[in-house]
């Protein structure tokens, strides 16, 4: 399996933008389709973006379409998540995933996870 650590989370103001870093390491990275989760307190985790193996094709919750982008550097063993626009009702912990699929919007279709990292969308 791939091991995943995120960062980049932080506390931020509505509208404001901030981008997370997924940095994989382990059996072949550009073998996996990589996607973001996120979970909010009380919550279930949702599906938020995903991207193919070699970064050709993405995928993304309604919600974040046209706000996020999804990106990934194979050489650098690195998935990127640009979010803009931020609100607060997205204020969660963001979690990097890989999985075997494409598309990718089922967590039960994961192989690997991250630890997480907090965004946190001030009002």
């Amino acid at each position: 399996q791939v091991q995943l650590v995120e960062s980049g989370g932080k506390l931020v103001q509505t509208g404001g933008s901030l981008s997370l870093s997924c940095a994989a390491s382990g059996q072949t990275f550009s073998a996996y389709t990589m996607g973001w989760f996120r979970q909010a307190p009380g919550k279930e985790r949702e599906f938020v973006a995903a991207i193919n193996r070699s970064g050709s094709r993405t995928l993304y919750t309604d919600s974040v379409k046209g706000r996020f982008t999804i990106s990934r550097d194979n050489a650098k063993k690195t998935v990127y998540l640009q979010m803009n626009s931020l609100k607060p009702e997205e204020t969660a912990v963001y979690y990097c995933a890989a999985a075997l699929v494409f598309p990718l919007s089922d967590p039960f279709k994961v192989n690997s996870w991250g630890q997480g990292t907090q965004v946190t969308v001030s009002s």
